[in-house]
This record gives C-alpha cells, structure tokens and sequence, in this order.
C-alpha cells in the first residue's frame, strides 16, 4: 500500500513500476506465474522502489531506467522475503499466508531463485557496468546478512555492534543500494551519490530497527503478521539486546531462558514485560530516530529541494511508524 505523502510526487512512476514489475515476471512456466503473481499482489508499501524514484528525481536523472531498476530493487527484494519465509518457517506476511505456506517451501525457494535470475537480465538491458555493480555487491552482501543472522539464531550473548552489523547487510543494503541507483541515474558528483548512499543506509537502518519493535508492540492485524515472530524464531534483535545489558537480574533471567528455549510464544507476554522494565522498547524506538535523523543529515545539503524534502519526510515515517 502506497504511502499518502508518496503519492503526488511518484505515484504515476510507481504504477508505471507495477507495469515493469509484471512484464519482467512472465514465465512459461504456469506455477511461477502464479506464485509470482500471489507475491506481487499481495501489497506491501513498495518503499525500495519509491526511494529509487525519489532519489532520480532528486538528482536529475534524465532517462527512463529508473523504472526498470526500482522494479529490479522491488524483485530482489521479493526473492529475499521468499526465501527469509522459508528459512524462519513464516506462515503469515501482510495479513495472508506467505508464499510458502500457500505453495510449499520448494516452490518458493526455486521462484525466489527465478526472481534472482530474471533481475539481473534486467539489469543487463539497462548496459551500465556501474548499475550492475551497485546491485551485485548488494545482493552479495544481503545473501552474507542473512547468513550471519542464521548464525546468531538463539544466541543470546549477542551485542548491540553485532546486531546493528546483521541488519545493515540484511535489510539496509538494499535501501542504501536504491538511493545510490536513483543518484547514479542523475550522474552526480561522487559527494552527492554517497550522500544519497548513506541517506539510503540509516533509513534501512531505522526501518529494521522499528520492526523489531513492532514485532513486540504492534498491532498484529496493522503490521500483517502475528507479534512474537521474532521471539519464536530465537531471534535477538534490539529491545532483546538492550533489556539483557540493562534490566535486572530477574528480566535476563527471562530474556535468556526464552531465547535459549528456543523462544516458545508462551513465553511472549513474560518477555514483552520484561522489556518494558528494562525501557527496552523506547530505547529500541530512540536508536531508530537517531538511524532517522542521520539519514536526514545526508541529504541536508539539499533539503530546500522538494524532492529532498519527500526523502526527509520517508525519513520520519521510517522511525514513526507503526506498520
């Protein structure tokens, strides 16, 4: 679901990004049509793509790729949420079963692979060894996050560096590699790309981070999925992080035997508690804003732009949220 605010300035670029999106997912083969097309359909707030967008439009960008490349962001970014669901054993994303649980987890994996492959002969159509490298190392440093996360599942001496590390490849990457394409398609200097860069890295940065939160706080039905997810999957994420280096000794008791167990749901009411005691939860909520303003600050150069602005008020969204 498009962001109001998102609307006026890209709403005609992101229906146009649709377009491109379902073009480049045509398939001979039926059930990869289907799947894809149950993905594609099934909402989500297009936020990658609108960043590239905003970040063309920003810079100047004065030809038509953008819209073949925010739809290359917005398949990279189904292919890892494919295959995330598969590994986490999801069965419910924006209100409706995920793909794996609709199809099975082989037919997943194997589309998501498919949605690899079909991005980057997208990429290719664009010939611009420049594009092919921003998106290569992304998705190479995506693929090294989601590793690194698998690793740390049920480890609850995890530190807060550590996690900041697992979310910037995982989830912040992609933003940061939008944001640099949108820049790169308006052929700026090497100061404003990598001003656009990190603008696109705290804002990934930011919108991880209020996920985790959200996992804790939100409102299942707002969010679609159900709350404790990461909690079952043994994940520690940063309200976790912050409660266990602060709270009491009775609050990492809890946080400890949840994670080490193997994070049952019957745990969920006892931990989220837990995290208020410790003020877990507004500290997770204040490092996002802090992600937020950070992004903020790299593009303050050109905040009295009106595109720039859009981006500034992307940034606000991503920290306020609360879907």
């Amino acid at each position: 679901m498009l962001l109001d605010f998102l609307k006026a300035p890209i709403g005609a670029d992101l229906a146009r990004v649709d377009a491109v999106l379902r073009e480049g997912l045509r398939s001979e083969v039926a059930l990869i049509r289907q799947i894809a097309e149950y993905i594609v359909g099934g909402g989500g707030k297009r936020l990658r793509p609108a960043l590239l967008l905003l970040a063309a439009r920003a810079c100047g960008d004065p030809g038509n790729h953008r819209h073949v490349l925010a739809a290359v962001v917005e398949m990279i970014h189904t292919a890892t949420l494919l295959h995330d669901d598969v590994v986490d054993e999801s069965s419910q994303r924006r209100g409706r079963a995920t793909a794996n649980a609709a199809f099975g987890n082989a037919a997943s994996v194997l589309v998501g692979d498919f949605l690899y492959s079909r991005a980057f002969q997208m990429m290719v159509g664009v010939s611009s060894m420049r594009v092919l490298e921003i998106l290569s190392d992304a998705t190479n440093v995506i693929a090294e996050g989601e590793v690194l996360q698998l690793m740390h599942a049920g480890d609850a001496s995890l530190g807060e560096d550590a996690y900041l590390e697992v979310i910037r490849r995982k989830t912040a990457k992609l933003f940061e590699a939008a944001a640099r394409l949108g820049a790169v398609l308006g052929r700026p200097d090497a100061v404003r790309e990598e001003a656009y860069a990190s603008y696109g890295r705290h804002l990934g940065s930011a919108f991880q981070i209020m996920d985790d939160v959200l996992d804790y706080t939100g409102d299942a039905g707002t969010i679609g999925k159900s709350l404790g997810d990461d909690l079952a999957e043994g994940k520690m994420t940063l309200p976790l992080i912050r409660a266990l280096a602060v709270g009491s000794p009775a609050v990492r008791a809890r946080i400890r035997h949840a994670i080490e167990e193997g994070g049952r749901l019957d745990d969920f009411a006892a931990v989220t508690a837990a995290l208020a005691e410790a003020g877990a939860i507004d500290y997770a909520r204040e490092r996002a804003r802090q992600e937020a303003r950070l992004a903020a600050d790299a593009l303050a150069p050109w905040a009295s732009d009106p595109e720039v602005g859009t981006l500034l008020q992307l940034a606000t969204f991503s920290a306020d949220r609360t879907n």
